[in-house]
């Protein structure tokens, strides 16, 4: 049976994060982490390697616990549901490793996802029904891979693995989708080009499907470009909220986070 989501609340944000808290022993991992995500965003987590942006998406999609705190999704408290029933309830979430089968095709890597999306037991089976061929064709189409549609994924390179996992995250319809590094390995030439296609393929479903997007991100560049809003971590806990160029030129995101603090921060550190 389709597992189909509940009614996105309008009135409030799609997600809301309060207090969160996550300990490994006596390490803090995640600290009282607060944060709303409102329809429509492109909110991108930025930090260095440990901050607390992973151990945040983790949460989130329910793959940890947190140690205290509550997490909403559309105004329904999700802090201990599993992460199938978290996807179930509208998210969805590609990582910066693509989780892929490399023996099979695209577009069985496609219907495999489909299938799964729609809560069947056996996931590893692909669904090949003329709805879910028509619907993984057309978003092997939005991201540019219907070319690559009966190729071994083992044979792609590394950008495209990465488009081709993103696109299955979006075979369940969510309404907030999770991006674990988008542009990691993929070469400096390519990078725009697939972000691109990424948020070109999320905007060609709003009208049927809006998508709230979260995206951590290293490269500054990115950021700078894509996100239209930022949240920047550091030690656990977030540092700064708001517009990127705002966030971006915050002098304790300059010393803990991008490492352009002016000189003369730096000699007073």
């Amino acid at each position: 049976m389709t597992s189909t989501p509940p009614v996105q609340d309008p009135t409030g944000p799609v997600l809301s994060a309060r207090k969160l808290q996550r300990m490994f022993g006596a390490v803090v991992a995640a600290g009282d982490i607060s944060l709303d995500v409102h329809a429509g965003e492109r909110l991108c987590l930025i930090g260095s390697n440990g901050a607390g942006k992973t151990t945040f998406v983790n949460m989130v999609t329910g793959y940890l616990k947190p140690t205290s705190g509550t997490i909403v999704l559309a105004g329904e408290d999700v802090t201990q549901r599993s992460p199938r029933e978290i996807t179930r309830r509208g998210v969805a979430r590609s990582f910066q490793i693509p989780q892929l089968c490399l023996h099979m095709t695209v577009l069985d890597n496609m219907l495999t996802a489909l299938h799964s999306s729609r809560g069947h037991a056996h996931f590893l089976r692909p669904a090949h029904d003329a709805a879910s061929l028509e619907r993984s064709q057309e978003l092997l189409r939005g991201f540019g891979l219907a070319a690559h549609a009966a190729r071994p994924v083992r044979e792609l390179p590394g950008g495209v693995r990465k488009l081709l996992d993103i696109a299955m995250a979006l075979t369940g319809h969510p309404r907030l989708l999770l991006l674990d590094e988008p542009t990691s390995g993929v070469s400096a030439d390519e990078k725009f080009a697939t972000m691109d296609t990424v948020v070109r393929a999320i905007e060609s479903h709003q009208d049927r499907s809006p998508v709230t997007v979260v995206f951590v991100e290293h490269d500054m560049d990115i950021v700078r470009r894509y996100a239209s809003r930022v949240a920047a971590f550091a030690g656990g806990r977030i540092i700064a909220d708001g517009a990127p160029h705002d966030v971006l030129e915050d002098p304790e995101v300059q010393r803990y986070v991008t490492g352009s603090a002016p000189a003369a921060q730096g000699a007073a550190a």
